[in-house]
């Protein structure tokens, strides 16, 4: 008899301990599931859930337990709220992201190079190159400044400060943290791409001024390639300068993230 509950005891701990990581699987997942490079599409779906269990357990094991679940609404409100708060947090991180996807656009237009893209894996989509090669470049400085363990403690407070089950101190300053976080990638991206924008509308300048001088001249033949030598220049100019206004971004990324449940 002694045997039987011994095991059923240890039969229900290991229930609980399983409720507990499925618990805080969901907001984990919800925010692996929008963050590019550590989730999102572009990582396989296999792979991405047992990312998710994995940091679902070791976090586990240092948060509270979090209250006994029923089956009623308070328990899908429950769910919702953490869904939310996990998509929110991995949202936050991925408009970081864009900043560089938009200054590439931008700087193509300006390039000529529009017309070259290439296939995203992460956003099943069409992208210009040098808008990859920028997105790239965030991702090397986002390993390269251990941002990828500064997600994890982002988590972990995350759960501390909106522990499972409690509801939002501020809803409405929840909703406001995307929309408040987008202006900055807006300026980062112009930022970022106005340095190469100028040159090329001074080269654009002179093309045109050369083309009234000299008409025999084809502005396209010799415009095009200008442009394309001068914006290339000016990008290996421009790689070595950002790692600073990247991680100065992502550290507002952070900043807005841990606003969202502050």
């Amino acid at each position: 008899m002694d045997t039987v509950t011994f095991v059923t005891a240890q039969g229900l701990d290991l229930l609980a301990l399983l409720g507990t990581v499925l618990w805080h699987a969901i907001r984990i997942g919800a925010a692996l599931q929008v963050l590019p490079f550590v989730g999102g599409r572009g990582m396989p779906q296999r792979a991405r859930l047992i990312l998710t269990l994995a940091m679902a357990a070791a976090l586990s094991a240092v948060l509270p337990v979090p209250p006994p679940a029923a089956v009623d609404a308070a328990t899908v409100l429950d769910i919702l709220r953490e869904f939310a708060v996990g998509a929110a947090i991995g949202l936050v991180l991925r408009l970081a992201f864009e900043a560089g996807t938009l200054a590439g656009q931008f700087i193509s237009q300006d390039m000529a190079l529009s017309f070259a893209t290439m296939a995203d894996p992460a956003n099943q989509s069409q992208m210009s190159v040098l808008s990859l090669w920028f997105y790239l470049v965030f991702g090397l400085v986002f390993f390269t400044l251990d941002a990828h363990l500064a997600l994890v403690q982002l988590l972990l407070d995350s759960y501390r400060m909106q522990p499972i089950g409690a509801p939002f101190a501020d809803f409405s300053a929840f909703l406001g943290v995307v929309p408040g976080f987008f202006p900055t990638v807006l300026r980062t991206a112009v930022l970022l791409s106005l340095p190469v924008t100028v040159a090329m509308l001074a080269v654009n300048i002179v093309m045109g001024v050369l083309s009234r001088a000299a008409p025999q001249f084809n502005p396209i033949q010799i415009g095009m390639p200008m442009a394309l030598l001068v914006g290339l220049a000016l990008l290996v100019v421009l790689a070595r300068e950002l790692l600073g206004p990247v991680q100065a971004l992502f550290g507002q990324a952070f900043e807005a993230a841990r606003a969202l449940t502050g």
